[in-house]
């Protein structure tokens, strides 16, 4: 275990850091790293999996304590089996009778029950899988109905999960009588100290596979493509998750399902921006449309609108259409669309366009510009004239 970097540097969190700093660094960094979007990058996934193993044990408070107070080697599945305890002969510095287990026990508060109860054969959930939903701005605005499909580890139809061949049935193993764990007697010159490992017969499992199905090779389980129905609700937003209950990998000894995570990415729109749930956009106008006013064309979610540009509009002035926005994510409502006008100089013009300016320019006074008469006005302040 020497090998293995330390679980918050992994995640880049640092060791107080709260349950929803570390949830959000894994997201980040599952999708940094995920395989669908680094097709065959080996590092990438190597990283992808150094990811989910350190947010397993940050994620569960139990682990997390183990191993802030131990290192990697205090969430080991043998931690404390046959090694010794805190280099003490035999591993206890107790003149008497010790199980391991409740040492554990009275250092975080009998999490799991003890080592009587954490046998290696008892129901587990399987463990929680990734996907990444790829979806355009107006889907993550209106909502959408999409299908991910995903790699999942699915209990074996052959052989009902058993990963004994058809017809047959696995048996107790005689090792450990289907505990799935054996226990040891240390003598020591502190007292006997009994430890607990997994049962190298059966490998914690209590039974044993004398005639493994061919299909899955007497894992019981088996890796597989498979495709759900995800419901994206209105108003999700970029980087956000969605959680399907029961769609992740199969639990072992009869334990329940886990959950599939769908991480969504929302594809940049090339006019529209957003902004908390409003909408941002920009208008390009002509000159003459600014000066004089017009009755121009507004792209929106819910398609074009005429608004009415009022006379005079200067650049960077920005009007608002009232529940054009994007949908409140689970509540009522919408944002509203923010639009900023531009205004386009036109470019390679005629000598008759010129000269009209020309005359233009010439007719104009002061007063037809408002911005320009404050600036020089200023100037004078400063320099007199």
């Amino acid at each position: 275990m020497a090998d293995k970097r330390d679980y918050y540097e992994v995640l880049g969190v640092q060791k107080g850091a709260s349950d929803d700093e570390i949830k959000k660094a894994f997201r980040k960094k599952a999708k940094q790293y995920h395989p669908d979007l680094n097709p065959g990058d080996k590092e990438a996934e190597a990283k992808f999996k150094e990811v989910n193993e350190a947010y397993e044990v940050l994620s569960d408070k139990e682990k997390r304590a183990r191993y802030d107070q131990f290192g990697h080697a205090g969430v080991d599945p043998n931690f404390g089996a046959g090694g010794g305890y805190g280099g003490y002969p035999g591993g206890s510095p107790f003149g008497q009778d010790i199980d391991l287990g409740d040492i554990f026990d009275s250092f975080f508060g009998g999490f799991g029950g003890g080592s009587r109860r954490r046998q290696s054969n008892a129901p587990r959930r399987g463990a929680d899988t990734e996907a990444v939903l790829t979806i355009s701005f107006e889907e993550a605005a209106k909502g959408c109905t999409k299908e991910v499909t995903y790699q999942n580890v699915e209990s074996c139809k052959e052989c009902g999960g058993s990963g004994a061949k058809k017809g047959t049935s696995p048996k107790t193993c005689p090792t450990c009588n289907g505990t799935g764990q054996v226990h040891i007697n240390q003598r020591t010159p502190f007292g006997v100290m009994q430890t607990s490992r997994t049962c190298d017969k059966c490998g914690g499992a209590g039974k044993i596979v004398e005639d493994p199905c061919p299909h899955c090779s007497g894992a019981g389980r088996v890796r597989a493509s498979r495709t759900v129905e995800v419901k994206v609700p209105a108003g999700i937003n970029d980087e956000q998750v969605l959680s399907v209950s029961g769609h992740g990998n199969a639990g072992s000894n009869g334990g329940p399902a886990g959950d599939l995570h769908v991480y969504v990415s929302v594809r940049p729109h090339p006019i529209f921006e957003r902004k908390g749930d409003d909408v941002w956009c920009e208008l390009p106008l002509t000159f003459s449309q600014a000066a004089l006013g017009a009755e121009v064309t507004v792209p929106t979610l819910d398609g074009k609108v005429s608004y009415t540009v009022h006379e005079g509009t200067q650049p960077g002035d920005v009007f608002r259409l009232r529940g054009k926005g994007i949908a409140h994510l689970g509540g009522r409502g919408r944002g509203d669309q923010f639009v900023k006008v531009t205004v386009e100089v036109p470019k390679n013009l005629s000598q008759k366009q010129k000269d009209i300016l020309r005359d233009f320019d010439s007719a104009a006074s002061e007063k037809n510009y408002q911005h320009r008469k404050g600036f020089f006005e200023k100037l004078k302040e400063m320099f007199g004239d």
